[in-house]
């Protein structure tokens, strides 16, 4: 008898639970498509409309311009379109002129009070497109650009959809709240246990740094994080003393003279970046990001490489993906490259983006390739 009755309260208990669900999803599923609808609606008649802005003035553009018009449920309102060269200047389609050149972008922004920004420009426009893309940067308005075929069958874009029509979403932060917060508390966990579990290695290696030449065991150099905060970063002292004192900032090659036998076999097993938990658990750097470069050579290369400030988006990092991709960043060409793979990573950021490159990271070290700096 009672175990009837256990049995009978159970299979209740799970019948409201699924009936619970199935309201919930319908509640849930209905709510949002009136909320859609009304939106919808509300664009249709001419409420919440934005202005758009289309960077070149080609067939691609021209297609995108046509889906926009035919589409009025989008919400936008294609008003200009900029050249990227002159001779197309006062060109139009669909009664939308070509009104200025992408050097004058910044004030046609302001001027037309443009809130979204589709950049249709060649594949081999590269630096254009840097240009264009940093030139909207703090302006919060969208930015989308027209990919290139190779970067949708490559998968080199994270596309989106209007109406059929893939366009790459250009965002500063693609990472929702809850997932920054998780990998924060990841970067916490991890660095305490491998706080505890390196002690062994950093004693014997500081015995180590110490015997072999003069000098500090840790070696703490300004370097720019999100944001633009200047924090100190820790490593274990590779160099002999003072190695820049006569020559001042500069960057430091494969077979760097200044090397000491010990540093160049810390850095060969990456056991030089061990110090570099503590700045982890303090907060100023996450285990996956872009690599902290110093004040000095973000200043110096923002000046000659657009969009360079954008890694500062994010944590900078212990790896990340620039460094199991490419090698030492021995000239600007290597800085320019490096570059790519970091946006690439500020504009795909996920857990699951990070937990690939901690993997690939692992491989890197245990056969000696990449680098870190």
């Amino acid at each position: 008898m009672w175990d009837d009755y256990i049995t009978g309260s159970v299979s209740a208990f799970r019948f409201y639970i699924f009936l619970y669900w199935i309201i919930f999803l319908v509640l849930v599923g209905s709510g949002r498509l009136i909320v859609r609808s009304i939106q919808r609606n509300l664009l249709i008649k001419g409420i919440g409309r934005r202005n758009a802005l289309i960077i070149g003035f080609n067939e691609r553009a021209n297609q995108i311009h046509d889906t926009i018009l035919n589409h009025r449920a989008l919400g936008l309102d294609v008003v200009a379109y900029v050249a990227v060269f002159n001779e197309n200047l006062n060109k139009e389609h669909k009664n939308v002129k070509v009104v200025d050149v992408v050097s004058n972008l910044d004030s046609i922004i302001d001027s037309f009070n443009i809130k979204n920004v589709i950049i249709s420009v060649e594949r081999h426009h590269e630096e254009i497109l840097l240009d264009i893309i940093a030139r909207c940067e703090g302006k919060n308005i969208a930015i989308k650009i027209v990919p290139d075929l190779y970067d949708i069958i490559s998968g080199q874009a994270r596309t989106s959809q209007i109406y059929g029509v893939p366009l790459i979403d250009v965002m500063p932060e693609l990472m929702p709240e809850w997932e920054k917060k998780l990998k924060r508390l990841m970067d916490i966990l991890l660095s305490f246990v491998l706080i505890v579990v390196t002690f062994p290695i950093t004693l014997i290696t500081s015995m180590a740094v110490k015997l072999e030449s003069k000098g500090p065991v840790f070696y703490r150099q300004e370097r720019m994080g999100m944001n633009g905060k200047i924090f100190r970063i820790v490593k274990f002292r590779t160099m002999v003393k003072d190695a820049e004192k006569h020559t001042g900032p500069v960057w430091s090659t494969k077979d760097d003279p200044r090397i000491t036998k010990v540093g160049k076999l810390l850095r060969k097993i990456r056991i030089d970046e061990i110090p570099q938990v503590y700045n982890v658990l303090k907060g100023d750097m996450s285990f996956v990001g872009p690599r902290p470069e110093r004040p000095f050579f973000v200043e110096k290369l923002s000046h000659e490489i657009p969009l360079y400030k954008r890694r500062l988006k994010v944590r900078p990092g212990i790896t990340g993906w620039a460094q199991i991709k490419h090698k030492y960043d021995e000239t600007i060409e290597d800085v320019k490259v490096k570059l790519r793979y970091d946006l690439f990573y500020i504009e795909n950021i996920s857990l699951r983006m990070d937990f690939k490159i901690l993997f690939r990271t692992v491989f890197v070290v245990l056969f000696g390739k990449g680098h870190y700096d």
